[in-house]
């Protein structure tokens, strides 16, 4: 009778066990949260090179900090493709969003995804017309050649730094959201994705 019971009781701790790793209604699976929060953190690293530079220019700090900025580029492009392809696997077991308010919180993550491809991606294309290397933790992606494909470069020069921001703005107004539905809905959507 136990070894029985036992046989029987495995099978659903199984299922229940790889239940946490997707998504369910309640609550985003262990995939999903640690996408959302590695991500959250290469960017805050990202932001915070940006901002250094932009606020007290080219020191040994913005360098520190900036210095990855290419490779963890290259990283989360990487993730938010693989990210956007595990959130559409999963988007019918996720939490849902309901009424316009939901609607809108669609919008903004819709512009959220869309920006996280984008930015690194203008990026990339322009590192790629540049004709300089590129070897992110030490794998040759793009080889050097002699001449400039200046319809590649266009784009990033003028739209990555931009755009940027705007994601940075995006994910600020993200996190704010957040915290309201906490504060002013007392509905505790933070813990989907804790």
């Amino acid at each position: 009778m136990i070894g029985s019971s036992r046989a029987h009781a495995a099978p659903g701790r199984e299922g229940r066990d790889a239940a946490v790793w997707r998504d369910a209604p309640q609550r985003y699976g262990r995939i999903s949260r640690g996408f959302h929060w590695l991500m959250a953190a290469l960017f805050a690293w990202q932001f915070a090179g940006a901002l250094l530079y932009v606020g007290i220019g080219d020191t040994a700090l913005t360098r520190f900090v900036g210095g990855s900025h290419f490779t963890l580029g290259a990283t989360l492009f990487v993730l938010a493709l693989l990210r956007g392809a595990w959130g559409l696997a999963n988007l019918p077991r996720r939490p849902p969003h309901p009424g316009r308010l939901g609607r809108a919180a669609q919008a903004g993550h819709a512009v959220l995804y869309g920006l996280m491809i984008a930015v690194p991606a203008l990026a990339l294309l322009r590192q790629y017309g540049s004709g300089k290397p590129f070897a992110p933790y030490g794998i040759p992606v793009m080889p050097a050649r002699d001449s400039k494909i200046a319809w590649m470069t266009v784009p990033g020069d003028l739209l990555h730094h931009w755009l940027a921001f705007i994601l940075l703005a995006v994910v600020l107004g993200h996190a704010a959201m957040a915290v309201l539905h906490r504060v002013l809905r007392q509905d505790d959507v933070l813990a989907r994705m804790r």
